[in-house]
């Protein structure tokens, strides 16, 4: 005899909090569309859970539908204009599209709420660096240094032959 079990998703699930909860072990086991669809059950249950939106945009991005990410990103920005994750999260696909202009800015906004967060200025300080903004890009990497962060010596020597600045 074969036994044979069978995965009730969602089974347990009730709250937006659940939903939530179950998203972040989908998106956590790169099972993406699941987590897609327990970020939207929770959402149908509170609009205004913008964690569920954050995690919902990252599934999004893994799956390499950045329009729909930006979107879910906006939203939780909207409901938390604090979430600097949101901002963090945005900028990035910002940046995978080719919208650097609005990676920076989205960066610069990452700082504004926080301005000891070094992945904030690591990531802005890159962007500039594509921009060829390398004056901007080398007070990204100062800063991430006086901040205690490392920035990877790759990206300092490309930096600085760029910039030919022997800093």
């Amino acid at each position: 005899m074969i036994l044979t079990l069978f995965f009730v998703p969602y089974a347990y699930a009730t709250t937006a909090q659940d939903y939530l909860q179950d998203g972040n072990d989908a998106y956590r086991r790169g099972q993406y569309d699941h987590a897609i669809y327990a970020y939207t059950k929770a959402l149908d249950i509170d609009p205004n859970l913008d964690k569920a939106y954050d995690n919902r945009g990252a599934a999004y991005a893994q799956e390499g539908s950045l329009p729909r990410a930006i979107d879910d990103f906006t939203m939780a920005i909207a409901a938390n204009p604090k979430d600097e994750q949101a901002y963090s999260n945005r900028g990035h696909a910002y940046d995978q599209k080719g919208d650097l202009l609005q990676a920076v800015a989205d960066y610069s906004r990452v700082i504004a709420i926080d301005p000891l967060d070094v992945r904030g200025y690591k990531a802005r300080g890159f962007i500039y660096y594509e921009l060829k903004q390398y004056d901007k890009a080398w007070d990204d990497v100062f800063k991430v240094e006086g901040l205690g962060g490392h920035v990877d010596g790759d990206f300092y020597r490309k930096l600085k032959l760029a910039s030919d600045q022997g800093k």
